[in-house]
């Protein structure tokens, strides 16, 4: 399994593109703005066909390009149902940001919760929910290629933001040490902005949620 990270929007939201040439199939995890003209030539470089859109939350930085990924692709529309009002009725984000974006609605095929496992590109990636910064912001972790896509939950050396509608940094700090922190230690942490991390080094070094608090 090959992920690429790919920065995009207006904000450098990452989506992450995982691919296998073998299988021919490729996963995009998140839909930041003018991600289907990221993968387009990656796609087709490897001969692979996108086949599964997970969304880990849905704050419009990471759904912009999702209903094009939807539509360009026909790639089946993963998500968590305490963020559907943000995903089907996108205006209620351009409300509150003052202006339009040009939004379109996202139809999700599918509403997992935690403990649901996925199957994708041969392997089974477990789904966790995370909620505090988003209600729901869920993780994607892979066991066999000890990597967790955690969406805006953790970053290196920090945290999401808690407070936009819906956050709470009680919650969001427990959500860190019972889905993240029980996590391996060697577990590579992409998260939604910035670099990536491991779990163990977060248990560490991360200022706001200590491992034992």
């Amino acid at each position: 399994m090959k992920i690429h990270v790919l920065p995009s929007g207006p904000i450098q939201t990452i989506g992450y593109l995982l691919t296998d040439a073998q299988l021919g199939e490729a996963v995009l995890i998140d839909g930041p703005g003018d991600i289907v003209k990221r993968i387009q030539p990656i796609l087709a470089k490897e001969g692979v066909k996108l086949t599964e859109h997970w969304i880990t939350h849905g704050h419009w930085d990471h759904m912009q390009d999702s209903a094009k990924v939807k539509r360009e692709f026909g790639a089946r529309v993963i998500a968590h149902k305490a963020d559907c009002a943000m995903l089907e009725t996108p205006e209620i984000m351009e409300a509150r940001m003052g202006r339009s974006m040009g939004l379109e609605p996202v139809a999700v095929d599918a509403w997992v919760e935690q403990g649901d496992v996925l199957k994708a590109l041969g392997r089974e990636f477990e789904v966790r929910h995370v909620p505090g910064h988003c209600p729901g912001n869920i993780l994607f972790y892979q066991a066999e290629g000890k990597v967790a896509f955690v969406g805006d939950a953790l970053f290196n050396r920090g945290v999401g933001r808690w407070d936009f509608p819906g956050g709470n940094f009680n919650e969001l700090a427990n959500s860190i040490r019972t889905q993240i922190y029980t996590l391996p230690d060697e577990t590579i942490v992409f998260p939604g902005h910035g670099e990536r991390t491991t779990v163990g080094e977060e248990k560490a070094e991360n200022p706001y949620v200590a491992a034992n608090d």
